[in-house]
């Protein structure tokens, strides 16, 4: 018997039985085949590169998409793309900039996945260091191991010569204070509606507004690729859950939850509540629901629909309509350029770099 197929053809039935699906492939025969019956078409590459990414990536996909029409690997192409995101500190879900954990310290996580080699390479909890995206493609292409975490992934940076950086803006720094300001009328931090004076000294006539919120995200960038020879790679960088517990790890590292890809099917990717996220397995979900025959779009409803059932055995997840009270978005891209995503909530949008050019879609949602 070959050992290969055999296991081959249980982690296809197990995910047949999963995704809710009646066929099951027959001994040997190759995934991407299913895919092209299911659809009842060759999934030829496309004409021409495809870039999708979440909604702060419009940037991202334009980049990425000059970099394969100027011949780069699509996994050096969504990298150089997020990169743009690491490092604008205007946006505090990522990089530079980012919001930090419990203690104002930004910690950041990033994946990478190479699909013509099925490697990948990830960070976790790194700090001080503002491309982790970079860091986790040094993983994958450097090294024997998947992931590296906390101060080991610091000090592998700094062999690789990535410049020691503090990543805390003032802008940052300003919403850490303001939140453990307003944790608690029991501590001894003063609420913005008790303060007489501006941080700067100035005394105040009236006091900041208190009903101002404190700046608050799980936000995060994802970006995919393919280029016109069917090569799929993909990328996830994020800061985190603000103000989480030291050391605490989202879905945006992880292999499978925050990020996937399968050359013979293409790739996906999540941003929002990470926990959810990686209790599903929901890249993985998704890239397995295309292989089923369901188009990008639906294959990120399904999973959410999925995130969203798990999410009622735990009642602090539920809002008073039995809806979840946070938001995941997937996203998706087929290996023939097709692509698609859907947030638990109508609001959303992601970018996309085509022929057509860059701009911003909504997403489907799977909510109102």
């Amino acid at each position: 018997m070959n050992t290969e197929n055999s296991r081959r053809d249980f982690l296809l039935a197990s995910s047949a039985a999963v995704l809710g699906t009646t066929t099951v492939l027959g001994a040997g025969t190759p995934l991407q085949k299913n895919t092209q019956e299911k659809h009842g078409k060759t999934l030829d590459p496309p004409q021409t590169p495809v870039c999708i990414s979440s909604g702060n990536g419009l940037r991202a996909v334009e980049r990425a998409r000059e970099r394969i029409l100027a011949g780069d690997d699509p996994v050096l192409a969504v990298v150089n793309g997020v990169g743009i995101v690491e490092a604008d500190p205007n946006d505090m879900s990522v990089g530079y900039g980012g919001l930090p954990n419990e203690d104002g310290v930004v910690q950041l996580d990033s994946s990478v996945m190479h699909g013509p080699t099925h490697k990948a390479g990830a960070v976790g909890a790194i700090e001080n260091i503002m491309h982790p995206a970079q860091v986790a493609l040094k993983v994958l292409q450097t090294t024997d191991h998947v992931m590296i975490v906390g101060r080991g992934a610091y000090q592998f940076a700094r062999a690789h010569g990535f410049k020691k950086t503090d990543m805390l803006t003032d802008k940052a720094r300003a919403a850490w204070v303001r939140w453990k300001q307003t944790q608690s009328s029991r501590d001894d931090w003063l609420d913005p509606d008790q303060m007489d004076w501006t941080p700067d000294g100035t005394q105040l006539s009236n006091a900041t507004n208190p009903n101002e919120p404190v700046p608050f995200t799980y936000g995060t960038i994802h970006c995919a690729a393919v280029n016109t020879k069917g090569e799929v790679s993909a990328c996830t960088t994020t800061s985190g859950l603000s103000y989480k517990i030291p050391g605490r790890v989202g879905d945006s590292p992880i292999i499978g939850a925050g990020m996937y890809v399968d050359n013979d099917i293409g790739a996906a990717g999540a941003t929002g509540r990470g926990e959810a996220v990686i209790q599903s397995c929901g890249a993985f979900a998704v890239t397995e629901a295309m292989a089923r025959g369901m188009d990008p779009t639906q294959a990120c409803l399904h999973v959410l629909k999925k995130i969203a059932y798990n999410s009622t055995k735990q009642k602090r997840l539920m809002r008073p309509d039995g809806n979840p009270n946070f938001g995941v978005t997937m996203y998706a891209l087929r290996k023939d350029g097709v692509f698609g995503s859907a947030a638990m909530y109508k609001g959303a949008s992601f970018t996309v770099a085509d022929a057509k050019g860059s701009r911003s879609v909504k997403c489907a949602a799977l909510f109102g």
